[in-house]
């Protein structure tokens, strides 16, 4: 079973790469020959660079390199049989290849175009750390006030209010459905990070003293919450954040060189959005969720009327059986 697995792996790892060369690439002696075509030592040792390096350790020295060989001429008769069975004309594998194609060409793209542009050096890491270093002191506890709705859209319609200035407090007496704390306009007093829910301490964290929260999704519905007040702990050093702060900004940097990169495509291509077969799109899907939803109540109104049956069913029964009781 192992040697099956590894088998297994090999062949897998073996697929993900490019096949061997070219015809006219095949000068000079080869060191394996599959019907026509020639597996020559660059491209053996082209395939084990694009291993992973786990994977180029159980190919080392001579007898890893026959056995990889070996790999090498499994796939090579896998494919000419493919083709010898008229499989690469296959509607389906065409298209796939396109996609393929299309996939690989963008991603040389984003390296020659964005890759460049978007790296981050140590100082930036230093400096945004240096800038943040309150993000970077994990609170030992916090102050917070809860204003929970049924929906979404409450939620929102709340937040809009409260981002153009209307008192939380108020909102949070007239609207949650919270009733122990909304008497009180919301607030739940200081808690300690082990009191907090992991819905409302991932953004607790986030938050400085006096931000509010987008709508935080719960099992009790939709909840929006403020930081009145936050007692920090001691700040977290450099050392054990720069990776984190390093990933994070250039994932940052990537999305606004990416943006931009395509906001000058749109001036230099033309785009154009077919509204009608659109909104036509979103209607069908419309209608096919209506009727799913139609027979989704059919078919509970169809459970309800048979249970009803079977009550009535053993009504008969039960009198009979209290007829007969002494």
């Amino acid at each position: 079973m192992k040697r099956i697995t590894v088998f297994t792996l090999i062949i897998s790892l073996l697929f993900i790469f490019a096949s061997c060369a070219k015809r006219e690439e095949q000068k000079g002696p080869y060191l394996a020959k599959v019907g026509q075509v020639k597996i020559m030592q660059m491209d053996l040792e082209r395939e084990m660079k694009n291993l992973p390096v786990f994977a180029q350790k159980i190919f080392e020295g001579k007898e890893g390199k026959e056995r990889f060989l070996n790999e090498l001429i499994k796939k090579e008769l896998l494919y000419q049989e493919a083709i010898k069975q008229g499989l690469d004309k296959n509607t389906e594998y065409k298209q796939k290849v396109e996609d393929f194609k299309k996939i690989t060409l963008i991603g040389h793209l984003l390296e020659k175009e964005i890759e460049d542009k978007a790296k981050v050096t140590d100082q930036d890491v230093k400096t945004y750390y240096d800038e943040h270093k309150e993000d970077f002191s994990p609170f030992s506890e916090v102050r917070i006030s809860l204003i929970r709705v049924k929906t979404e859209d409450e939620a929102k319609d709340i937040l809009k209010k409260l981002q153009k200035g209307e008192d939380f407090a108020k909102i949070a007496k007239e609207s949650s459905i919270d009733i122990n704390s909304a008497k009180i306009g919301g607030d739940l007093g200081f808690l300690s990070r082990d009191q907090i829910s992991p819905e409302h301490e991932m953004v607790v964290t986030r938050l400085k003293k006096g931000d509010v929260s987008e709508p935080i999704k719960t099992v009790k519905g939709y909840d929006i919450i403020k930081v009145t007040d936050k007692h920090a702990g001691s700040i977290v050093e450099f050392e054990r954040v720069k990776d984190l702060i390093s990933q994070h900004l250039s994932a940052e940097k990537q999305k606004d060189v990416f943006d931009s990169y395509i906001e000058s495509l749109k001036k230099a291509y033309t785009v154009e959005i077919n509204e009608e077969v659109l909104a036509s799109l979103s209607a069908e899907k419309e209608k096919e969720e209506a009727q799913e939803e139609k027979e989704a109540e059919t078919e509970i109104e169809r459970e309800k009327k048979e249970q009803v049956q079977e009550k009535e069913a053993q009504k008969p029964e039960q009198k009979e059986e209290s007829k007969g009781a002494p």
